[in-house]
């Protein structure tokens, strides 16, 4: 008896001890049916001890058993199954995570080591992974905080049961939904800011070229913000009219009549203004052309003059 798990991580079959603990089996199963563990966050995961998940609120204090949207408030928990022989003695064991004694609903976890005999009877043990050992590996090597919540979100994704032996009761019919429900659950509380469970670094979504164009695209931005804040420029967002011509690599002694007098064969020119120092007066080597009327002739003419060879 059997159920496959997709997590953001990878895939976990678990098969389930049905004729030990028919009643927690019977649970799992039928909201594994519903759907209920869609989108469920792995919410606690302490490193080579324990992954929590099953609480479609996401905080660890929420859940509720099957039994609670067949029979209603009354029957929201469910007692323990512990049998002294079904041990955490191997790394992915499948428990119920409770709030107590005899207070089972929806929680569970996966151990993430072997002999982990501390737990034995206090939890009820109603399965073990049958595959996929290297998924619940790299849960446990997630990074976290230090309530053990994952800086980058693991999810269930979906579930689906391979092999049921119970019978669905008449008003199971109304609780399973038309669709496998993807994203976040309905009850989710999103108080913490984390990286969703698809977020994807920029490294390994651009190829070379595009990755380094937006590093200079960022670190173009980050000097103007800087200009900014000196206050050099009014506004970290501001670009020159599309009538002015950018030139750099000027001589240190060119003045502004030189450059009027050389772009003036091309077109009209309103204004050619160096930069200069603002303290000392010295150019700073480089300056804005307004008003021209032929930018192709500018713009052969430079690639001429600033080929590394000349300098006005």
């Amino acid at each position: 008896m059997s159920v496959l798990i997709v997590t953001s991580l990878g895939d976990i079959v678990i098969d389930l001890h049905t004729d030990r603990c028919p009643l927690t089996t019977k649970n799992f199963l039928k909201l594994c049916k519903i759907k209920y563990y869609n989108g469920c966050l792995f919410h606690t995961v302490q490193k080579d001890f324990t992954a929590q998940t099953g609480d479609p609120t996401g905080k660890g204090t929420g859940g509720n058993s099957i039994y609670k949207f067949l029979y209603g408030d009354q029957a929201r928990f469910f007692g323990d199954e512990i049998h002294l022989d079904l041990k955490h003695s191997k790394t992915g064991t499948v428990a119920m995570a409770s709030g107590g004694e005899n207070l089972n609903a929806s929680q569970f976890y996966f151990t993430l080591r072997a002999d982990l005999d501390y737990l034995d009877g206090k939890h009820t043990v109603f399965g073990e992974i049958a595959e996929g050992l290297e998924t619940l590996t790299r849960i446990n090597e997630t990074y976290v905080d230090e309530k053990g919540r994952p800086y980058k979100n693991i999810r269930i994704k979906h579930t689906y049961i391979l092999d049921d032996p119970f019978d669905d009761p008449p008003q199971l019919s109304e609780l399973i939904p038309e669709a496998s429900p993807e994203g976040k659950p309905k009850d989710e509380i999103d108080d913490d800011v984390r990286l969703e469970d698809d977020w994807v670094p920029m490294d390994e979504q651009l190829d070379q070229a595009e990755l380094e164009e937006v590093l200079r695209t960022k670190e173009a931005h980050s000097s103007a913000v800087v200009l900014e804040s000196i206050g050099d420029i009014p506004d970290a967002e501001i670009k020159p009219p599309e009538n002015v011509l950018f030139v750099c690599k000027l001589n240190p002694v060119t003045e502004d009549e030189d450059l009027n007098t050389i772009f003036s064969r091309f077109g009209n020119v309103v204004s050619a203004d160096i930069i200069r120092d603002y303290k000392t007066g010295d150019s700073l080597c480089y300056a804005f052309i307004g008003e021209y009327n032929s930018i192709d002739t500018f713009g052969k003419y430079l690639c001429t003059c600033f080929n590394g060879t000349k300098r006005f």
